[in-house]
């Protein structure tokens, strides 16, 4: 089963890398419940050992491509988002003093914790895209223009994947002349 769970975690990332314009040192936000890609309600079942194979199947194909990862944890810990801190600087986002666990931050968030290399916790960001796998509401995190993103790979074991990439704000009105 985590074997599944990584392959389609790499086939979901792997899509979605190639459906939108996401650059080295952009920010991508990972909403996970693991209680639903066992096919639980969410916050009822974590399940660390998915998260890990879920990480396996994400994580190298972000780092390759120069991705920073967001990983936010659920309600317990106010949805705060689990960063490198590397990324932290970069963005300019303040820390705060949490560690996540499987029962209170999300075992994504906690897989994350564990493998980065400087892990730390932020309150909020304004990250480029999402990826939510399994209804955890990651739209607060995401810059002002969201736009919705169908994969084909739109499932993590029974867990729904919504997806969604941001664009900058059209102004101007109708003199206003855009980029491509």
């Amino acid at each position: 089963m985590y074997k599944t769970i990584q392959a389609q975690g790499k086939a979901l990332i792997s899509e979605y890398l190639e459906k939108t314009a996401l650059k080295e040192g952009s920010l991508l936000v990972i909403g996970c419940s693991t209680s639903e890609i066992l096919g639980e309600t969410i916050g009822t079942n974590s399940a660390y050992e998915a998260a890990e194979a879920l990480f396996g199947g994400i994580f190298p194909l972000l780092k390759e491509r120069g991705i920073f990862l967001a990983a936010q944890c659920c309600e317990h810990l106010n949805r705060a988002l689990v960063l490198e801190k590397e990324a932290a600087k970069a963005f300019f986002y303040e820390e705060v003093c949490a560690v996540p666990k499987p029962k209170a931050g999300g075992s994504f968030a906690t897989a994350c914790y564990t493998h980065f290399s400087n892990p730390v916790l932020v309150e909020k960001i304004a990250a480029d895209g999402g990826i939510d796998i399994g209804g955890t509401l990651i739209g607060m995190h995401l810059k002002p223009v969201a736009v919705p993103l169908r994969l084909t790979q739109n499932t993590v074991g029974k867990a729904s994947v919504l997806c969604a990439y941001t664009r900058p704000k059209l102004i101007g009105g109708e003199r206003a002349v855009y980029h491509p």
